[in-house]
């Protein structure tokens, strides 16, 4: 859910950067997974998460002093797949739609969604087949259906945006 950034102040505060759209998935009294280098791993209460210039502030539980809050930079944040919100009719986690194999219209094999960029205007599916790669824009007129139990996503490629 995101990766913590820096200390902040002298009471124990994180900056973090998000991978949420929105800073309510941290809700006061949830636990989130902290995890680092060397398998460090602590579940963590929230005490509050509050927008910040830039980057986000996160205050967890037990976390009282910027040295402890600084052991923390480079670490993980992470939640039970159960605890996220239900998404609306149409969307997807990004989690749900890396690994889909990913067909033309004409069921021609581009390869697997290795990545996902965002960009100012819409997301941008990065699908690799070995060392062929194609960037699909993730818009309604191009990826036509996913479908996640059957790990396949079909997509009608705008002229001139073929495999390079």
């Amino acid at each position: 859910m995101g990766k913590i950034v820096g200390a902040h102040g002298i009471k124990g505060t994180n900056t973090f950067r998000s991978f949420a759209e929105q800073l309510t998935v941290f809700r006061p009294g949830d636990s989130i997974l902290v995890c680092g280098d060397r398998g460090y791993e602590k579940w963590y209460e929230i005490n509050w998460v509050k927008p910040h210039t830039g980057t986000p502030l996160i205050s967890l539980k037990g976390v009282t002093d910027r040295n402890q809050a600084e052991a923390l930079i480079g670490c993980e944040l992470l939640i039970k797949k159960s605890d996220l919100p239900e998404v609306e009719n149409g969307s997807y986690y990004w989690f749900d739609l890396i690994g889909l194999h990913v067909y033309k219209t004409d069921k021609t094999y581009l390869g697997c969604i290795e990545s996902i960029t965002q960009t100012g205007s819409n997301d941008v599916y990065v699908v690799k087949d070995g060392t062929k790669e194609v960037l699909i824009p993730a818009l309604e007129s191009v990826v036509l259906k996913i479908d996640l139990e059957k790990n396949r996503m079909q997509v009608d490629l705008p002229e001139g945006l073929e495999e390079e």
